[in-house]
């Protein structure tokens, strides 16, 4: 061999070589492995808690006050924080959240923005902030009343400890704090207050309000990154025992069981509250008649009010003179869990009528998935905005207009936010995962409950997110616009589509198209159980879906949660062929046809008038003029009968099937593999659904064919009749090709809607 042409040779290998080795590092059926983080003693590689697993514990004894004359918290904790973890420890990490509203925030320090032509108030009161929040902090003490030194970093304080903190060991100290309530109207938050001018009268949402132990963990150490209001939060389980000082008209909902129901509440509301507990609906505990006398009176003493909870992560409490208060009890075997829910008149007649059975209906229907709701109450607090939660308790928006009519916007939104905001009771107030890094594993799964809860509490409820076709028009959008799912809260791009939307939509195609529903509901409820009252990462999650499945789920995990792509499987081409049986009748004349059916070329068809050289000159012809190949001569009908004698009975058998075999060739448009899920429909209206796999494309994740026997003339084929895949372009989905409606609109600036239906009706 020449010199030259080996050097070609060798390069023509290599360069083959290297397209076959990045068309398997392109495959999406590699091992997810590389990707995720190796198992030890505390994670196995199954997915579930390891021999060696441990996680801290914070326990809390708080007394706090709130002023309503100056909107203010004060409050004084001891923490108790017990070091589980291997490690020794020489400081501890606190959570300041409340300093996200200082003057100094980091938030306020990153924020970009802009002068425009107008600007809105609230949009000039971010740049020109003058609200003076976050915590001041009086003083942070050891068990012994010793100073401890401490450094606050924005959101965050260091706690220097006196002596190494030694695996095993606990360390209690004090902190002393007081900060101004936010009006939640003009300074955004997840808590503060409402004011209600008609009345004059507050109504209280509270949260964030006492310094916070910061997770330690075995996968992450502290979790200290700054709260910059997006990412949420990662917390300590531990037992609270706290007492809140409010006015003495003053209805107070809050984390746990309250502990002096005697001091706190009347004869009457005692005797409704244990009514309630074995009712079948909610029972009013305080009224909307006792509410409207309270709001004008405005008494200057004060209550206390006591609660204990066990075995949680956080506490939250609301509170106002404006609460009626409605319960029921729900039963989980022996135990009865209250479902109560907290709101002013200005809720009614909505909340009265729905909330109470929303949360009771919530925690049935989560507790069907996962595990039965293990605390002792779940709550729905009425505020005007959208929700925020907390264990057993959450604060919810969707209120009425002042004549007590309401859209049906504001009625399905209502009962939406509640059920996902109690929801979120399970995750992450219980199964504890990570919301500053990974907001998809609360709020996805999440929004894949709260779908299920709202289809079973009213079939077609106009659900917003959790169904596949809800995230097709997300999923085709621009890349350069969208982030994977598995991007840090604070940098995530449409964060409430890639973060709640998209999760919930793959998850449900992992139980309804990739699973089924038997799979992953014991799948789903083995990660529920194994990390109940632990700190789960996605790992965790991907691998225990796996291994209580069976199902490889890498090449799913890496398209829907590590990428942009989407789904877009084109049916590119349908071919039908049937058996030839040797027959060379059949053969010749099925050969003619096809000749017969070519389509004339353009330049024969213009050249039909024209006389050829043969035609012209008969002497020319010879054999083969005349000669027609497809005339079945004596010795055809000999070779047929030899081969026909040479068939095998399984030989006979395809021959005899009449089968009809069509070929489809499909393509891989948007990135995404998944299962084929195809409906075939015959010409005498009879119709089948075939499923088959997503492996289907573990050889080549773009372009593939597949063969099926039929026995029957099909009229039409349809990838993904149901719309289980949120297919972007279902256009080439059909065959034959199907024409697509669609409509536009003339624009024309539309009025803005004066009356809902309701008042309408009036």
């Amino acid at each position: 061999m020449k010199k030259g042409v080996l050097l070609l040779s060798l390069f023509y290998y290599f360069f083959q070589s290297a397209i076959i080795s990045q068309e398997l590092n392109d495959n999406q059926f590699r091992q997810l492995g590389t990707l995720l983080p190796d198992a030890n003693c505390y994670r196995t590689a199954s997915g579930a808690p390891g021999n060696q697993y441990w996680q801290q514990k914070a326990d809390y004894q708080i007394k706090v006050v709130l002023d309503e004359n100056k909107n203010t918290i004060s409050g004084e904790e001891t923490i108790t924080y017990i070091n589980n973890s291997p490690d020794n420890l020489s400081y501890l990490w606190v959570q300041l959240d409340q300093n996200l509203r200082a003057k100094d925030s980091f938030r306020l320090e990153t924020s970009t923005n802009q002068i425009d032509e107008k600007m809105s108030a609230s949009a000039l009161r971010f740049i020109k902030y003058e609200f003076d929040g976050g915590f001041k902090i009086d003083f942070v003490k050891d068990s012994k009343n010793a100073d401890l030194k401490y450094v606050i970093n924005k959101t965050m304080m260091r706690i220097d400890l006196p002596e190494i903190l030694k695996s095993g060991e606990k360390f209690t100290f004090k902190i002393k704090w007081w900060y101004n309530i936010n009006d939640r109207d003009v300074i955004w938050g997840r808590s503060g207050m409402e004011y209600f001018p008609k009345d004059d009268n507050y109504l209280y949402t509270i949260a964030q309000f006492y310094p916070r132990m910061v997770l330690y963990s075995d996968y992450q150490g502290w979790q200290n990154k700054q709260f910059l209001g997006r990412g949420e939060f990662t917390l300590t389980f531990g037992d609270f025992d706290v007492e809140i000082t409010v006015p003495a008209d003053h209805i107070l909902s809050a984390t746990g069981e309250l502990q002096n129901m005697t001091e706190v509440l009347t004869n009457e509301q005692i005797e409704s509250f244990n009514k309630a507990k074995t009712s079948a609906k909610p029972v009013i505990i305080v009224s909307q008649k006792e509410v409207e006398k309270k709001e004008k009176q405005h008494l200057k003493n004060t209550k206390t009010w006591k609660f204990k909870a066990i075995n949680v992560r956080d506490f939250a409490f609301a509170t106002s003179r404006k609460f009626i208060w409605d319960a029921m009890g729900v039963k989980f075997g022996d135990r009865t869990v209250m479902a109560m829910s907290f709101y002013p008149k200005e809720g009614n007649p909505l909340w009265e009528k729905y909330s109470t059975q929303a949360v009771a209906h919530t925690i049935k229907t989560y507790s069907k998935f996962t595990f039965d709701f293990p605390y002792p109450v779940a709550q729905s607090i009425h505020s005007k905005w959208i929700g925020m939660e907390y264990p057993m308790i959450c604060f919810n928006g969707g209120r009425p207009d002042e004549d007590g009519t309401y859209s049906k916007r504001t009625k399905y939104s209502m009962l939406g936010v509640i059920i996902h905001e109690v929801g979120h009771n399970f995750f992450p107030m219980i199964v504890n995962s990570d919301e500053r890094q990974w907001t998809w594993m609360d709020e996805g799964l999440n929004t894949f409950l709260q779908y299920n809860t709202e289809q079973a509490w009213e079939k077609n409820f106009p659900s917003r997110n959790g169904s596949p076709e809800l995230i097709v028009d997300y999923m085709k959008s621009d890349k350069s616009e969208l982030s994977p799912i598995m991007t840090n809260a604070d940098i995530v791009l449409q964060s409430h589509d890639s973060q709640y939307g998209k999760p919930a939509a793959a998850l449900r195609i992992l139980r309804e198209t990739v699973m089924g529903r038997e799979l992953f509901d014991f799948a789903f409820k083995e990660y529920a159980n194994r990390w109940k009252f632990k700190h789960p990462t996605p790992a965790d999650f991907f691998r225990t879906l796996e291994d209580a499945s069976g199902v490889d789920l890498d090449w799913f995990w890496r398209g829907w949660f590590y990428s942009n792509d989407n789904v877009d499987i084109s049916i590119d081409k349908v071919q039908f062929f049937k058996l030839s049986d040797g027959n060379p009748v059949k053969d010749k004349a099925f050969n003619q046809k096809m000749i017969d059916n070519n389509p004339k070329t353009i330049q024969s068809v213009r050249d039909e008038n024209t006389q050829t050289v043969i035609e012209k000159n008969t002497e020319l012809k010879d054999f083969y003029n005349s000669y027609n190949e497809n005339n079945v001569e004596p010795e055809d009908n000999q070779l047929f009968k030899s081969f026909t004698a040479t068939l095998t009975d399984e030989e006979k058998k395809f021959i005899n099937a009449n089968d009809i075999y069509v070929q489809i060739d499909f393509s891989n448009k948007g990135g995404l593999v998944m299962p084929l899920i195809l409906k075939f429909t015959y010409t005498d209206g009879t119709s089948e659904i075939i499923r088959i796999p997503a492996e289907i494309w573990r050889n080549n994740n773009k372009k593939i064919s597949k063969v099926f026997v039929k026995n029957k003339q099909i009229a039409e084929i349809v990838f993904d009749p149901h719309q289980e895949t949120a297919d972007v372009d279902v256009s080439n989905n059909f065959w034959p090709t199907k024409q697509i409606e669609s409509r536009f609109d003339l624009f024309k600036q539309k009025m803005r809607e004066q009356k809902n239906p309701m008042q309408k009706k009036k």
